[in-house]
């Protein structure tokens, strides 16, 4: 009975720790880091505004803030007031990853924190956004739930000769979806509000900022 017993739990516990590598898994794997320094960051925020009233950068995290009056990032621009910081340089084929710890406080809502811009149909290739806690790709579908107030990992996946984007929270992919189409992109985080239903003032956090390439 003993020899059974502790077979039976070897077998459950190597079934188990399958269903968790197939879950949770280093997504970041077999990718190769592109190193980023100040050069590779452009930041866009209201025309009008100084650049400090609307980002801060302190012991390694990334503060956007901005609100739902503000002006667009350029004069004459019809888009949505924005605190962003897009990275360099673009990219036009291959398999490119955008990973990062982000923070959202309780209030924002209707506000982009991370967007890969560009595509053969449309601006965008994908837009997640929060609303009232919760991460959707555009404005629908939900990807992520109950995401206020704390630190969470976010990996943004785009194969843009398979034509696929792939969504990781917490190392679990969440979300798959085909592209829009290859173009000239980027990946950009930050605050970007969406055209409607969102909150006057919107903030997110970011640190630990990375990009990667598949070799």
């Amino acid at each position: 009975m003993k020899v059974v017993y502790c077979s039976l739990l070897v077998f459950v516990i190597t079934l188990r720790g399958c269903f968790l590598s197939d879950a949770y898994i280093d997504p970041t794997y077999g990718f190769v880091e592109v190193m980023l320094n100040q050069s590779n960051f452009e930041y866009q925020k209201p025309y009008d505004t100084p650049l400090d009233q609307r980002y801060s950068y302190q012991n390694g995290t990334h503060r956007f803030w901005v609100y739902a009056d503000d002006k667009p990032f350029s004069l004459g621009s019809n888009t949505q007031p924005r605190t962003e910081i897009r990275i360099l340089p673009d990219y036009t084929s291959g398999i490119w990853q955008f990973e990062g710890m982000a923070f959202v406080p309780n209030g924002t809502s209707g506000a982009t924190i991370v967007q890969i811009h560009g595509a053969a149909h449309g601006n965008t290739t994908i837009l997640l956004r929060i609303f009232n806690g919760d991460m959707r790709y555009y404005s629908t579908p939900v990807i992520a739930t109950d995401l206020y107030d704390k630190w969470f990992k976010l990996n943004l996946i785009h194969d843009v000769d398979g034509g696929k984007v792939a969504v990781f929270i917490d190392n679990e992919e969440r979300f798959k979806i085909h592209d829009q189409g290859p173009s000239m992109l980027h990946f950009k985080f930050g605050v970007y509000g969406a055209p409607r239903n969102i909150s006057y003032y919107m903030e997110s956090r970011w640190k630990d900022v990375k990009i990667y390439k598949k070799c």
